[in-house]
């Protein structure tokens, strides 16, 4: 990889921290693919784009910290944090969040964020509900299905 790509990254989280849509949709390849531990694969920069709008309209009060961009010999590596308030609880949530990008003819053709999932189940529901059920496969599978949702809603009206 080259300084072009670490550049077009750091546009990325420059662009999500405005909440510049636009913006981050010119960094994405028609043919992008998303993951993370919520929406484990989205498929093209439509439906991706949709998804971040449910992200952000989620987050209002979003605050992003770039900590650091690395240039690897074939992809880029970001951290970053996003805190914000958990909507469905008024919680107060810092997300560490590291993620993997990819590159063709420019533009970022994979991105995959990760991020601790039972970290953040427990801030943003708190305890005890997020020490006891955070973690299960079927709170991940509920919160997944509630994403999805809210991603086709979003899709569907754009």
């Amino acid at each position: 990889m080259n300084d072009a790509d670490a550049a077009l990254i750091r546009t990325f989280y420059d662009a999500l921290a405005r909440r510049d849509l636009a913006a981050m949709e010119g960094c994405y390849h028609p043919e992008v693919t998303f993951g993370d531990p919520i929406f484990p694969e989205v498929e093209g920069r439509d439906r991706i784009m949709a998804m971040w709008r449910v992200q952000l309209g989620h987050g209002a009060d979003l605050d992003l910290t770039l900590r650091a961009v690395t240039a690897l010999p074939h992809a880029v590596t970001a951290s970053w944090n996003a805190g914000y308030t958990f909507t469905a609880t008024g919680r107060r949530v810092v997300h560490q969040v590291d993620s993997l990008f990819r590159f063709e003819g420019g533009l970022i053709i994979r991105h995959h964020d990760e991020f601790d999932f039972k970290r953040w189940s427990k801030m943003a529901l708190g305890r005890p509900v997020g020490l006891v059920v955070g973690w299960t496969p079927a709170f991940r599978t509920r919160i997944r299905d509630r994403a999805r949702q809210g991603l086709e809603r979003t899709a569907a009206a754009v």
